[in-house]
């Protein structure tokens, strides 16, 4: 019964914001959504103030559309903070994303469009928490997506460690971490102070709200038992079609109709298998081809062929999942099962690169369980970033001033 109630706490603790708000995922003629301070760049984009952002995305049409990006400010715990636009935007916004160049030499039609943040009429005034929206002409919201903004005032030093209780040691990674202010002293730091734990650049099993545990001088500790505590998972599955005239990593053949068709080789479960160290990119994604010179515009589409050998799963979903969709279970990358072959099979659209992907369950409850299908080892590489976020007594937004970060290779006992 104890390992029973420690299961459901780990699982719900992602949940723990539920009015927070929420990403919108692109439509199917939008793909291969980069964000971050270089171009083509994948992962959680966390920057300092006054650091370039670069947007990046493909429209797979030849309409040349025009598109609109709107920027809102949001407190720790994503819910919009009390911030007037002209308080956290220096210039204006909703304005036209002029930078667009279309596809050279390709099967696949499409407009590679690229927004760089600051720029002539938008800067950023303040650190904290962010949402970019892009609308279409007609000012329907395309997608959105978050990111964060620090000043740096507090040095954060992080330590993975196995989990300290017995029944989930071997499934589970135990975050710990401190926070030292930089000549500044945290007024009331455990009302004022919280942090925000995320696994792998996933901002949707992130974990919110810790508060300091204990106070050492000007140190605060972050030391839990569970509140901290995520399911290890296992290393995520990979291929690279770079060459689409040839197969390469995780690629069993290759086939062209009016695109070409990549086929992967089935997956197994690997939840009742032991772990197998098999070094990865944590969930990212990266465009790349061969014998060319851009990506952005050169790199073709295929359709990848994703097939699960597994028992059907009844009461309950299975996805493709990674960053290359922002970690999303939508009807887009939704498997069916095929009961002749005794596999789940789906076919995604996806430019050229090198991806990571996993197979993951949501059950009926709509509870994400990503270790159901590829099982939970206190041995995967994983990484995790701590977010810090101050609001001193008075002040009307959350401020972010600290990231610190660590690797479960370097887990300690």
């Amino acid at each position: 019964m104890l390992r029973l109630n420690l299961y459901f706490l780990i699982t719900l603790m992602p949940m723990y914001l539920a009015g927070q708000v929420q990403e919108v995922n692109p439509p199917a003629d939008i793909k291969t959504i980069t964000f971050g301070t270089v171009e083509n760049a994948t992962g959680l984009p966390v920057v300092n103030l006054y650091d370039r952002l670069y947007l990046e995305f493909d429209v797979l049409n030849n309409l040349e559309e025009d598109f609109y990006y709107e920027i809102e400010h949001f407190d720790s715990d994503w819910t919009p903070s009390q911030l007037m636009k002209t308080e956290f935007l220096a210039g204006m916004d909703n304005l036209r994303i002029v930078n667009y160049i279309n596809s050279f030499n390709t099967y696949q039609i499409y407009s590679h469009y690229r927004l760089q943040i600051p720029n002539r009429q938008t800067r950023l005034k303040v650190s904290g928490n962010y949402l970019i929206k892009i609308f279409d002409d007609y000012g329907e919201l395309v997608f959105s997506r978050k990111f964060m903004v620090m000043e740096t005032m507090a040095n954060v030093s992080v330590q993975i460690r196995r989990s300290r209780d017995v029944a989930l040691i071997n499934e589970t990674q135990s975050v710990d971490f401190k926070i030292a202010p930089i000549n500044v002293n945290f007024n009331n730091p455990i009302a004022t102070v919280k942090a925000v734990v995320i696994q792998n650049n996933n901002l949707k099993t992130a974990i919110y709200g810790l508060r300091p545990q204990y106070i050492l001088g000007n140190e605060l500790v972050y030391r839990y038992n569970n509140s901290s505590l995520f399911w290890g998972g296992n290393e995520y599955l990979f291929f690279e079609n770079k060459d689409v005239r040839s197969t390469n990593l995780g690629v069993k053949y290759i086939d062209l109709e009016d695109l070409y068709h990549t086929y992967l080789y089935t997956n197994i479960e690997r939840s009742n298998l032991k772990y197998t160290y098999n070094p990865d990119i944590n969930g990212g994604f990266k465009i790349t081809i061969l014998d060319r010179q851009d990506p952005s515009i050169e790199a073709d589409y295929t359709h990848v062929h994703f097939s699960l050998s597994a028992a059907e799963f009844l009461d309950a979903s299975v996805y493709v999942y990674g960053g290359f969709n922002n970690f999303s279970t939508s009807e887009e990358n939704q498997m069916t099962y095929n009961p002749k072959e005794g596999v789940y099979e789906t076919s995604l659209l996806m430019k050229q690169g090198f991806y990571n992907y996993k197979y993951v369950v949501v059950n009926k409850e709509s509870l994400l369980k990503e270790g159901e299908i590829s099982g939970n080892f206190d041995e995967t590489e994983n990484n995790y970033k701590v977010v810090v976020y101050y609001r001193d007594l008075g002040a009307r937004y959350d401020k972010i001033i600290g990231l610190g970060e660590a690797n479960s290779v370097q887990m300690t006992n």
